[in-house]
């Protein structure tokens, strides 16, 4: 048993949410890692998910299936469309965003949070370095802890919700560089949006390539495992 407070930890087995995970276990909170197999084209952030969260944490990671596939709309779970390769694009929402997911998954989340007494949610959620993405901005973020208070036990005298993006306003090389100071193995994690089997990176894409400026901007060498012949961009 413990008296620590528990929290739920969003963890797809990248940069942004390892370093999620080691704050909050920091920070003092029994840590509850999940993730979602949701029709991604690649398995590898999962076989990553489980590697953190076992350097990590002291639970084991729940992993929920889901079929975002299905509705398709993204160029992560359509073969409609293709991960782009040639730089990060200054405004717009790109391809790479899927329809929905982020207030899918805080939902579910939410609803586990209710089963085993948390209630403080963490999200590595980013509107520095990518903000192209609607469900990564502060607004969402207030929005959806509004949301969790009025749709949850809370309403009848429970405890408050507590919807936590402690990545918001840092930089890629900020966040690399306090899960450094945490102990974070980002060797451990998979970014790339076309990993291969072997879980190796494409360095193409926008998040190869904001990966990659990260560790560079950071001073710190980049663990990352890329795909043979492959020179990493940014």
């Amino acid at each position: 048993m413990t008296d620590r407070p528990k929290a739920v930890v969003l963890l797809s087995g990248g940069l942004d949410s390892a370093t999620v995970l080691a704050m909050s276990i920091a920070q003092g909170f029994d840590c509850f890692t999940i993730g979602f197999d949701y029709g991604q084209k690649h398995n590898s952030e999962l076989k990553a998910a489980f590697r953190v969260a076992e350097a990590l944490g002291e639970r084991p990671h729940k992993v929920i299936k889901l079929d975002l596939a299905s509705i398709g709309g993204s160029a992560l779970t359509s073969e409609e469309y293709e991960v782009p390769t040639g730089g990060v694009a200054d405004t717009g929402i790109p391809v790479t965003y899927v329809p929905a997911r982020n207030t899918i998954f805080l939902s579910i989340a939410m609803g586990f949070g209710e089963v085993i007494g948390a209630r403080h949610l963490f999200i590595g959620a980013n509107a520095v370095d990518y903000s192209g993405y609607p469900d990564c901005r502060p607004e969402f973020i207030h929005q959806f802890q509004k949301l969790a208070n009025v749709a949850t036990s809370a309403v009848d005298g429970g405890s408050k919700w507590h919807i936590e993006a402690p990545l918001m306003s840092l930089t890629k090389s900020e966040i690399i560089s306090r899960g450094t100071t945490l102990g974070v193995d980002y060797g451990m994690t998979v970014s790339c949006y076309q990993a291969d089997a072997l879980s190796l990176a494409c360095g193409m894409c926008d998040a190869c390539r904001l990966r990659r400026k990260g560790f560079l901007d950071a001073g710190l060498d980049d663990p990352t495992s890329y795909q043979l012949g492959i020179t990493p961009e940014i």
